[in-house]
């Protein structure tokens, strides 16, 4: 955000919002993102866990919709790569400033997550889409 993003995060369950409030960006329910329609390509880049976009389809259209724009760059993290993705994902390292860890930690507490020390580096794998016939053609 503080290079100028407009940073939007889509919840696929009801939770308190308050946490990602904190951390200035603008939640959003999956529900509610695809009953409102789409006014052109507005992705830039997707980071998505990839237990979600195993389990469910909406979140799969979106993130391959993306990739089948060719500008948005899609970075996901999580434990099972997807099939979906070439098997060479290469890691992206995001080192937090001090700011930023800061209000990380006042969003976790608000989250109710353990206060536990966390990294001051977030990886997330960059990943391509191993098969082009998945993305939908616009």
């Amino acid at each position: 955000m503080l290079a100028g993003w407009d940073v939007t995060v889509i919840t696929a369950e009801h939770c308190d919002s308050r946490p990602l409030r904190i951390l200035g960006v603008r939640p959003r329910h999956l529900d509610i993102v695809f009953a409102a329609p789409v006014l052109g390509p507005c992705l830039e880049a997707v980071a998505v866990r990839t237990d979600l976009y195993a389990r469910d389809e909406r979140v799969r259209r979106i993130v391959l919709a993306a990739a089948g724009l060719g500008g948005a760059e899609i970075r996901l993290w999580g434990d099972a790569w997807p099939d979906d993705f070439a098997a060479d994902a290469r890691p992206l390292s995001h080192r937090l400033s001090l700011a930023a860890r800061a209000f990380k930690e006042k969003a976790l507490a608000a989250a109710a997550v353990s206060a536990e020390p966390f990294a001051d580096t977030e990886v997330f794998l960059r990943g391509e889409v191993r098969r082009p016939d998945l993305i939908p053609t616009p």
